[in-house]
């Protein structure tokens, strides 16, 4: 007998990583409603890959973060703007402001450390297509099975890492 699991035809690593990416938008599209406030001691660490498509930010960024960047929204943000895709938000870096564009599927990491709650995610690279333009799913040599990691600490990061076969 085969001890192998047959391949799933339903794309359930797509589903759980478009599923927890709505959260980070869901949630910012709270504070977007908002006007940009953050209730109570809530603030936000989001980590992106500053090379995934989509993203837009200063060449100077870019060069300091050449693959990650981790932004904090907590006091001094404005023009957050939040769209089905991603988001858009000013910053200032040392005094000089500058608007960053970020795609949902471009985010690494969103942790809001004020209730000790974190998600985890992988970027989708360039070579990859975004979970909404995988609607025929030609794609054969996806690994459909992922991982969902508790912390060990007992926080509530979750750590979801999809592979593909080898």
């Amino acid at each position: 007998m085969n001890d192998t699991p047959p391949d799933s035809l339903i794309p359930y690593d797509e589903i759980v990583q478009e599923a927890l990416r709505a959260v980070v938008g869901r949630v910012l599209g709270q504070v977007e409603a908002s006007n940009g406030t953050l209730p109570g001691n809530h603030h936000f660490y989001i980590t992106f890959k500053t090379n995934a498509p989509g993203v837009d930010i200063p060449a100077e960024l870019k060069a300091r973060f050449p693959d990650d960047m981790t932004i904090v929204l907590q006091n001094k943000f404005w023009d957050l703007v939040v769209t089905d895709q991603g988001f858009s938000v000013g910053l200032s870096f040392n005094q000089i402001p500058a608007k960053l564009n970020v795609p949902f599927s471009a985010i690494t990491a969103f942790v809001d450390p004020a209730v000790d709650f974190g998600l985890q995610f992988q970027a989708i690279s360039d070579g990859e297509e975004e979970m909404s333009g995988l609607v025929g799913n030609d794609e054969t040599d996806r690994d459909l099975t992922s991982r969902v990691t508790p912390s060990e600490d007992g926080s509530n990061v979750v750590s979801v890492d999809f592979g593909k076969k080898k």
